[in-house]
């Protein structure tokens, strides 16, 4: 259930400049989302650490401090303290995304005040993993734990071979929609496709000047999330090279196309995600549907109450008649850090918050699961929901887990690349430029500060 806002915060300059010099062979490759599908997690480095070392530890016992903000975990480290009672676990909450890791950057390059587990959204890992301050977990044989996951997730927490995270929970995609807005604009059957999104969007604004289909003023994390389900790559990464080209991506062209239009036809409202209007848009019926993570339900709940009942979920719209491929947008792992005092100890905790009894665990207060134990449950697949009218809704989401499209990339500077998208591609939602201008603009921003902080730019 991670709420991702992307603020932005720019990665320090001395480390980057030093995980580069590091890496100047390229030795080490980085992103948010490893490369390839997902696949095997083959291992760099052959476990040193055993299951009967890690229960040493935890028998042992000990202080851990765990930077995090998913709610879920207050729970699980209760439970973990009462299974294990000399550990004691400090969980804090050291901000939201962003003000997390600037927190975490500025600990890690002052090199006191580290946690040992740090909370990560997928697409901010690879600036952790490049300057060295997270743990390959191969140590622990965390390659082993290949298929327990989902493919996403999976492949998000990987990169070069080795693995820096476990995952926590996951975001694919879906279509969440006002039903009772949907039909007073005589829309009865959900949109399978884009072309049909922008159809309804006009027959929703057409009933009522003052509704629209969606909100959106720019959003990176939704634009990339759009781009990769349309089969886009613009960003390679491979080590210290990296590559970044929205200007001749086929995927991309489609999203800008199509989201031109919606942008021509004032089809979206000027609306920024998580803002007061934003759920007061909702509550109101003003906003009929969002295109997000699995993790949005328990958002809606407590932020749309007026809604409830009237919501439903469908699968995410398709760039192809027929086609069934989706892209993740959100989700996190836990990560050891490297700077911790007790790596052994901070491992057995991942591993029991996010495989063993806190997976499921977090999955009963609400998380999306990123295991397939707990994505392919019956328990959890035949669940309704009231608010969304005694829908199964799980059965939509776990749909999509297993239909997101193989081998994104995030750069290794993607939290400072999405804090520039504003300044870039988002003049075009306000008829700045166009979207695809916009969208060079912001590869253009991207590769000078690639290219200032010793990247390699392809």
């Amino acid at each position: 259930m991670t709420i991702t806002r992307r603020r932005g915060v720019l990665l320090g300059a001395t480390a980057l400049a030093v995980a580069l010099a590091a890496t100047a062979c390229g030795s080490s490759s980085s992103s948010g989302g490893s490369k390839g599908s997902g696949g095997s997690g083959g291992s760099s480095q052959s476990a040193t650490v055993t299951d009967a070392d890690l229960q040493a530890a935890l028998t042992a016992g000990g202080n851990l401090t765990v930077w995090a903000w998913e709610p879920t975990l207050k729970k699980v480290v209760a439970d973990f303290q009462t299974k294990y009672p000399n550990v004691h676990v400090n969980l804090v909450n050291a901000g939201t995304g962003n003000d997390e890791y600037k927190a975490l950057q500025n600990a890690v390059q002052a090199g006191k005040g580290v946690p040992d587990v740090a909370h990560i959204e997928y697409y901010a890992l690879g600036q952790f993993e490049l300057t060295k301050s997270v743990v390959n977990l191969d140590q622990f044989g965390a390659a082993a734990l290949n298929g327990t996951f989902t493919p996403g997730p999976w492949n998000a927490v990987q990169s070069n071979g080795g693995v820096y995270g476990l995952p926590m929970d996951s975001g694919p995609m879906a279509m969440f929609y006002n039903k009772t807005v949907f039909d007073k604009a005589g829309i009865t059957t959900p949109p399978a496709t884009w072309d049909e999104y922008i159809a309804d969007a006009k027959k929703i604004h057409a009933a009522d000047p003052t509704a629209y289909i969606t909100n959106d003023t720019g959003d990176a994390g939704f634009t990339t999330s759009m781009i990769w389900q349309a089969g886009g790559k613009p960003y390679t990464v491979d080590g210290t090279n990296v590559g970044v080209n929205f200007a001749g991506d086929p995927g991309t062209a489609k999203f800008t196309a199509a989201w031109q239009q919606m942008i021509d036809g004032h089809l979206l409202a000027p609306i920024s995600s998580w803002s007061d209007p934003w759920y007061q848009g909702m509550n109101t019926g003003k906003i009929a549907s969002l295109v997000t993570g699995g993790w949005m339900p328990a958002s809606l709940e407590s932020g749309v109450k007026n809604g409830s009942g009237q919501w439903r979920v469908a699968p995410m719209p398709q760039w192809t008649a027929g086609g069934k491929v989706t892209a993740e947008n959100g989700g996190s792992g836990l990560s050891v850090m490297k700077a911790g005092t007790n790596q052994k100890l901070a491992y057995a905790f991942l591993k029991y918050a996010t495989v063993d009894e806190g997976a499921q665990s977090r999955v009963d207060n609400g998380a999306f699961p990123a295991t397939v134990k707990q994505l392919n449950s019956p328990d959890f697949l035949n669940k309704t929901n009231p608010y969304f009218g005694d829908q199964k809704i799980n059965q939509v989401l776990a749909q999509s887990a297993s239909e997101v499209a193989p081998g994104w990339s995030y750069l290794p500077f993607q939290v400072y690349a999405n804090s520039v998208f504003n300044d870039t591609a988002g003049k075009a939602y306000i008829g700045g430029s166009s979207l695809a201008d916009g969208l060079k603009a912001w590869q253009d921003a991207s590769t000078k500060y690639a290219k200032d902080q010793g990247f390699t730019v392809k």
